[in-house]
């Protein structure tokens, strides 16, 4: 009885995201550095690395866990939103810890035409700081990471809220165009 006491208090911490009480392992890469590269497996079972988004805007989010509430508002979010982030010359990929098979049947259950990407091996969301301890088990902890169109780390968000998060990162953007115009 107490075992599945303790497993619903874990279920409940992730499903709400109230996991942000458990810290995640890493520092999170600073404003400024050079995103860390990496390559992992989208939904479809295809290679998807940072390089590939050299020019655009990348808006990478790590998430805990596939079809949760929290994690599916989130992504609800990013969805809903994708021609927004496509006039912001900006892509959305999520990353878990979640295997391809796990992204492919969130994706179909929820309509998400944007890629997931397949941690399993858990370095990505490690280097990205975004890694943490559910007692034996790790998972991404929901981070965001704005990447500019040169590979650079231009915007952190650390423990979000998925409720608004999505409107939270176009405003983001919205600045850092107007930033980046001002530059020119």
């Amino acid at each position: 009885m107490l075992l599945r006491i303790l497993i619903g208090v874990i279920a409940l911490l992730v499903i709400f995201g109230a996991y942000k009480f458990v810290s995640a392992d890493g520092n999170l890469p600073a404003v400024g550095t050079a995103a860390p590269d990496f390559t992992l497996n989208s939904q479809e079972g295809t290679p998807v690395s940072l390089k590939d988004f050299r020019g655009k805007w990348l808006v990478l989010y790590f998430y805990p866990k596939d079809m949760t509430t929290g994690c599916t508002i989130e992504a609800h979010g990013f969805q809903r939103d994708q021609p927004q982030y496509a006039s912001h010359n900006a892509v959305v990929l999520g990353v878990s810890v979640d295997s391809v098979d796990s992204h492919k049947q969130f994706c179909a259950k929820d309509g998400l035409s944007f890629k997931l990407l397949a941690d399993t091996e858990k370095k990505v969301s490690a280097e990205y700081g975004s890694l943490m301890n559910m007692g034996v088990v790790k998972i991404a902890a929901r981070n965001t990471f704005i990447i500019d169109p040169e590979g650079k780390i231009e915007k952190v968000y650390s423990k979000v809220n998925p409720n608004k998060h999505s409107e939270e990162v176009l405003a983001a953007l919205d600045e850092l165009h107007k930033t980046a115009s001002a530059a020119r």
